[in-house]
């Protein structure tokens, strides 16, 4: 089985780089088996095809647009995720998760089981830094993708010495010029 663990998103705007810090967090706590992939996507837009192709099952971290606080975890299926119609797309980075979707079963090789783990954000501004609300659903993310994988039947293994979580992206900034990384 080929599962796949994507997150999308910008890691200099904000909590849009909440789903590359879960993949962070995921890779800081836990060993994979050889089926699963676990990778940073950035924001590929409408070439996520290759990231979804011939993969049996595939769970995307991303921020979401819906009513609630921010913070909030939401879980979307495939089927919900393709119950409405593309909206227009607004830029060249926008995900593109249900467009790529649809053209991915309309030639039989995209995934048949697909989870969503969405947080609505808080602030979508130059930041290289989650807000403090988001950056708090990170492990409840983390949770649910090990949930998934463990209904997958490819459970992680936690780390015998979980690495501390530390962006790239919140180190290199920032040590460069002798400033101390914030939340």
């Amino acid at each position: 089985m080929d599962i796949r663990v994507l997150g999308l998103g910008n890691v200099l705007m904000g909590d849009d780089g909440f789903g590359p810090y879960v993949i962070e967090a995921l890779n800081a706590t836990y060993e994979f088996a050889p089926e699963v992939t676990v990778a940073d996507v950035g924001t590929p837009g409408l070439d996520l095809t290759p990231y979804l192709m011939g993969a049996d099952a595939v769970i995307v971290v991303d921020t979401v647009r819906a009513d609630g606080e921010p913070g909030t975890i939401r879980l979307y299926r495939r089927d919900d995720i393709l119950r409405h119609a593309p909206q227009p797309r607004l830029g060249p980075h926008d995900p593109g998760l249900k467009e790529t979707l649809l053209a991915l079963a309309f030639d039989g090789s995209g995934p048949a089981d697909v989870l969503l783990v969405g947080v609505i954000a808080q602030r979508t501004e130059p930041s290289p830094h989650l807000t403090g609300t988001v950056r708090a659903a990170v492990p409840d993310a983390v949770a649910e993708v090990v949930r998934e994988l463990g209904r997958l039947r490819a459970a992680p293994t936690p780390r015998a010495r979980p690495c501390a979580v530390a962006p790239w992206w919140e180190r290199e900034i920032f040590d460069r010029r002798g400033i101390s990384p914030g939340p």
